[in-house]
């Protein structure tokens, strides 16, 4: 039995991670704690999971932009769990890259969604769970944090520096029994992403979450999502500039 909380957990992948977790293990009952925007949706996937014979101990409707009432949600599903051995923060957003370059406040929304109130979160979760010397935290950012490209600098920039964030925390956590997982995705064929042209590059939802799923279970720490984008991304980090500006396909829009 585990007890499970999902920031996030109305997102695509979010709740494929969720129903692998129950899936997986519907000979434990484990317990899960919900958090979203959209009440129907979080209803919808309590209902899923307890018929999967799991249990289901709260949902939180929130807006995660209100760090405040965020806060106090993680406070009070702990409350309502006892303990946190999952956490796992799942929200984000790609936001308008064009309109990000001229006007500050959809600047500023890109990177507080992705980092700032990803940050406050985590300051929260590591002040519960550092005193229980056991627990996994996992975050989902993204590849696109490795360099920015004009395409997504905006959004890449707040995933980059979340990226560092989660290298610190790990530091400090570091023998405690607490574990840190980053989790770097790759482009996914969502609703995050309905507007986007799709490629090769894309992989499905059902392979994002199982490929998350089972990194919880790794003793290695950060996971590209699917694996071939840690190759894919160390060519892209480490291309000399001149040669990054003359590649069309990543220095395009």
């Amino acid at each position: 039995m585990s007890t499970i909380l999902i920031l996030g957990a109305t997102s695509a992948v979010a709740g494929r991670i969720a129903r692998y977790f129950a899936e997986e293990h519907q000979e434990s009952n484990h317990h899960f704690f919900l958090v979203g925007r959209r009440d129907e949706s979080l209803q919808a996937l309590s209902s899923e999971l307890v018929m999967l014979g799991h249990s289901v101990a709260g949902v939180g409707v929130v807006d995660f932009m209100d760090i405040e009432a965020t806060g106090q949600v993680i406070r009070d599903a702990y409350a309502a769990l006892g303990s946190f051995d999952y956490a796992l923060i799942a929200h984000g957003m790609i936001g308008d890259q064009l309109l990000s370059e001229s006007q500050v406040s959809e600047a500023l929304h890109i990177v507080d969604t992705n980092y700032r109130t990803v940050v406050a979160q985590l300051v929260v979760l590591h002040g519960l769970m550092s005193s229980q010397f056991h627990g996994k935290i996992g975050v989902i950012t993204s590849v696109a944090g490795d360099r920015g490209r004009p395409r997504n600098f905006t959004y890449g920039s707040a995933k980059g520096a979340l990226h560092l964030y989660l290298q610190g925390m790990r530091s400090v956590a570091w023998g405690s029994g607490l574990q840190i997982y980053t989790f770097k995705l790759g482009p996914v064929d969502s609703p995050m992403t309905v507007d986007h042209e799709k490629n090769f590059s894309f992989t499905s939802v059902d392979d994002a979450a199982r490929h998350i799923y089972q990194a919880f279970e790794s003793r290695r720490y950060v996971h590209y999502v699917p694996g071939y984008w840690a190759w894919v991304m160390w060519v892209v980090r480490w291309l000399p500039e001149r040669l990054f500006q003359k590649l069309g396909f990543l220095s395009d829009r």
